[in-house]
């Protein structure tokens, strides 16, 4: 089982694949023999390329250009490669050089056409110069991720390789496959169920006015109700629906809601905003991201002007997003209406503090980052969060998760708004 553990959200019919033509034009435009990437299951580039779920030591990815030939190892072992048309018909030829023991692992998952198992113990730089030489690429020039491990650089230095970076595959992640889109859809519909769990505690949650001091508490289930306890709450929906937390739970209430990334303990006080931001992973890799902001008997103050002008900004995020449209536009036009409402925007501590959203895929934040002027692409799977944040208030956020599209956008799962948590039918 992988670290993301197995559960409904993984079923599929389509077959999880990774596109490979993005390498193929990067290596003949950079006139390089071959590509390596290096890591272990927590690296996400190598995750896309691979579709390998483990293990947690290195192992290594090997494309090189399909007119190369192929005398390295194969998916059965044999010294046959049966999926050689394929590499012709995509332009490159890929190999997982993989650790011995998860042979039948990588064999399983891996999309690509070669296997390589290794049965010596040698570091995965070393294997993926013994790949490259095995398909006649014996000197020149090598592309690497920026992040690759140093050592492995030394290896393939060593082997009388030049190495030079690429980002290639950062910007082919940023463009989702239909499947990709199925995965990122599943696991968002978990998270929107976490959503609902902690909306349901909050709503039959009631107010202990004399409470610490007279300050006050929100009460359940015979106690106080903490951040953390109802943190436990959504995390136990998100494992009943066979994805995991991955720490991202984020909730805070009152200064700790102005907290972006809040994941500690604190007490939920009658009309403080309580901020839930629920980011789990699936099976395959992929995240949902979701935010939802609610407040336990507000009193129609600061929590209810931010929260009309979050709702605001959201709708004007979103009525500026399209295929060939600058990302930076949609942040604009987010940041613009919070303006409009009295808020400070593009402040490093109160108001508008970051940017409108970002990319999701195998890692939770990639890109477009929509503070950029890149344009939009059908296929983008991009987060629309405007939010507003003071210490001394609390903060509000407004998250969705949606594809791009030639003529707009999608939503990949929804939930309805409502600043006093309701009581609501469960759907889906």
């Amino acid at each position: 089982m992988s670290d993301e553990g197995r559960g409904p959200a993984s079923g599929t019919d389509e077959t999880l694949a990774a596109d490979y033509a993005p390498l193929a034009a990067e290596l003949a435009a950079r006139d390089a023999v071959g590509f390596v990437a290096v890591g272990d299951r927590f690296d996400d580039d190598l995750r896309w390329l691979t579709r390998f779920s483990g293990p947690d030591r290195d192992y290594a990815f090997v494309a090189t250009p399909a007119s190369h030939s192929d005398a390295g190892g194969d998916r059965s072992g044999d010294g046959d490669d049966p999926d050689n048309a394929d590499a012709d018909a995509t332009g490159v030829h890929t190999a997982l050089c993989a650790p011995a023991l998860f042979d039948e692992q990588a064999r399983r998952e891996f999309p690509g056409d070669a296997v390589r198992v290794d049965d010596q113990g040698d570091p995965a730089g070393v294997r993926a110069a013994a790949a490259l030489a095995d398909r006649d690429a014996e000197s020149g020039t090598v592309l690497v991720p920026r992040g690759i491990p140093h050592d492995a650089v030394v290896y393939l230095e060593r082997a009388g390789y030049d190495v030079a970076s690429t980002d290639a595959v950062e910007r082919a992640r940023e463009t989702k496959t239909d499947a990709e889109i199925d995965r990122l859809r599943r696991v968002q519909r978990a998270a929107i169920r976490g959503i609902a769990r902690a909306e349901a505690v909050l709503a039959e949650a009631t107010v202990d006015p004399g409470a610490d001091d007279g300050a006050g508490a929100v009460r359940w289930n015979g106690g106080v109700l903490s951040t953390e306890r109802l943190r436990r709450q959504v995390n136990e929906v998100l494992a009943a629906h066979g994805v995991r937390d991955a720490g991202n739970t984020v909730i805070g209430a009152g200064a700790t809601a102005a907290d972006l990334h809040y994941t500690g303990t604190d007490v939920i006080r009658p009309g403080e905003t309580v901020l839930l931001d629920v980011s789990p992973r699936g099976p395959d890799g992929y995240y949902g991201d979701v935010t939802r902001t609610f407040a336990v008997d507000p009193d129609g103050g600061w929590e209810r002007r931010a929260y009309l002008a979050v709702e605001a900004a959201r709708e004007a995020a979103l009525e500026a997003v399209a295929a060939g449209v600058p990302a930076s536009t949609v942040h604009e036009e987010a940041a613009a209406e919070l303006a409009a409402h009295g808020f400070r925007v593009d402040s490093s501590e109160v108001g508008f503090t970051h940017s409108t959203g970002h990319g999701v895929g195998v890692s939770l934040h990639e890109g477009p980052s929509l503070g950029d002027d890149d344009k939009l692409e059908s296929g983008n799977v991009v987060t629309i969060e405007p939010g507003v944040y003071d210490p001394e208030e609390g903060g509000v956020r407004l998250e969705d998760l949606i594809v791009v599209s030639d003529d707009g956008f999608e939503f990949l799962g929804e939930y309805p708004f409502s600043l006093a948590p309701r009581v609501r039918e469960e759907s889906g």
